[in-house]
């Protein structure tokens, strides 16, 4: 897909109103699109010129950048400032149970096998990738241990151990920090909540049996991962509606290609399987798809 826009052939256009041409432009915008494209595969749309310049600007003043150009020239040079640039162009829409299927399919068809696999001290590895403030693995994570606490010990002490990864910084560090306020998880059951969290007040904190089950990690999902063990359990989901098909094609291979055989991948209500990935998956529900015997 072709990234490239066209720059206005009127250079004193302002592109967002009241604001300067000299300080964000056409051409400005089109580089922060390849950059992002670049980066994390994300495509930016000219409808999205005035999200670009109000999740950017905050940036560019805490660097000291009077213009985008001058902005755009430092995050080539500055890795830290370049990933910040990309996380603020990350929208981290979630919420507790979303798309509730996953959570009853995986419920219903995979918890069992997983949970005799981790108490018969075999390894058990799931990944929320794209985790974002970490309502998804919350969720999951409660589900697993579920309403039974002797049995929910006993998987918290197991070799089991999920993985959430997101590429925005402050979305990990939200999850990892796993507070919400009461209202939040009004569609988690009570006694999973009971079992498994702290209310004080308005709010609740995920209890130290889920916490201990998860692992933290800022990661791009279109670069190297460090991971060198196949998954159980993929969840991956509303990430690749930001790509464009090749890099959506290119991802469900590696995701698939991590999972062990039989294994799950969970994507979003509005993404789909194509390409290579088809030889290895097969639908086991809507949006959910299992990895093909060897």
């Amino acid at each position: 897909m072709s990234l490239t826009l066209t720059p206005s052939s009127d250079a004193g256009e302002s592109i967002v109103p009241g604001v300067s041409p000299q300080v964000f432009s056409r051409a400005d915008f089109a580089k922060v699109a390849e950059f992002t494209h670049r980066k994390a595969g994300i495509v930016l749309s000219e409808g999205k010129m005035m999200l670009v310049y109000s999740r950017l600007a905050p940036l560019l003043r805490r660097c000291k950048c009077t213009t985008f150009a001058e902005y755009l020239a430092l995050i080539e040079q500055d890795q830290a400032q370049a990933t910040a640039t990309v996380a603020a162009l990350t929208t981290n829409h979630t919420y507790f149970n979303r798309e509730e299927h996953h959570f009853e399919h995986f419920a219903e068809h995979v918890r069992g096998d997983l949970v005799t696999k981790a108490l018969s001290k075999q390894p058990v590895r799931i990944w929320s990738a794209g985790c974002s403030s970490g309502e998804e693995i919350w969720t999951l994570m409660l589900t697993l241990l579920g309403p039974d606490r002797i049995e929910g010990k006993q998987i918290a002490n197991s070799k089991l151990v999920a993985l959430a990864s997101d590429l925005a910084d402050h979305a990990v560090r939200a999850a990892e920090g796993a507070t919400y306020p009461k209202e939040a998880m009004k569609e988690i059951a009570q006694p999973l909540i009971d079992n498994w969290c702290k209310t004080d007040g308005t709010t609740v904190k995920i209890g130290p049996e889920a916490h201990g089950l998860v692992r933290f990690r800022q990661l791009n999902l279109l670069g190297e991962w460090p991971i060198k063990n196949p998954f159980d359990v993929i969840f991956c989901r509303n990430v690749m509606i930001y790509f464009d098909h090749p890099t959506k094609e290119r991802l469900v291979w590696r995701l698939a290609n991590q999972l062990r055989p039989g294994g799950y991948l969970y994507i979003g209500h509005s993404e789909r399987v194509s390409g290579q990935a088809v030889d290895l998956l097969e639908p086991a529900g809507p949006t959910i798809y299992k990895r093909k015997a060897a």
